[in-house]
């Protein structure tokens, strides 16, 4: 059997998304999670001609009392679409925002290798999270 190999810039990004709606006991769904990057995604191909593949997996976010569930968006350079790595965190960044206005969230996280990204709305805490003694 032949197989061709085809090499890329090692890049790697990965959002995290809380599954509540704002501070509230809301829950985004995982299939309405889905479709909104389904949605993103067509966007991308029609305006920008870019692929931008997601792997989504669940995890727990745990602070001090608060054990919230979350979403990862985890993003790489995928050799069949390969970009510039300052495309892929512009865009990973831009489908942060998206994802925050279309599912209510005060703040949200991306990570890349050499650098992690707090955007936020407010200063605003989950009430859940025991404050207490912090300044």
């Amino acid at each position: 059997m032949n197989f061709e190999r085809t090499s890329v810039n090692s890049f790697t990004g990965r959002i995290t998304l809380g599954t509540q709606v704002g501070y509230s006991d809301d829950v985004i769904s995982e299939n309405e999670l889905i479709n909104f990057i389904q949605e993103y995604q067509d966007m991308l191909i029609q305006e920008k001609n870019l692929f931008l593949s997601v792997c989504l997996s669940e995890c727990k976010i745990i602070l001090s009392g608060q054990v919230e569930p979350h979403l990862q968006l985890n993003f790489i350079n995928y050799p069949k679409f390969s970009l510039r790595a300052e495309i892929l965190r512009e865009e990973i960044e831009a489908f942060a925002k998206a994802l925050m206005e279309r599912f209510s969230q005060n703040r949200i996280v991306v990570e890349f290798p050499e650098e992690t990204v707090m955007l936020e709305q407010s200063k605003e805490i989950d009430p859940r999270i025991n404050t207490k003694g912090i300044n």
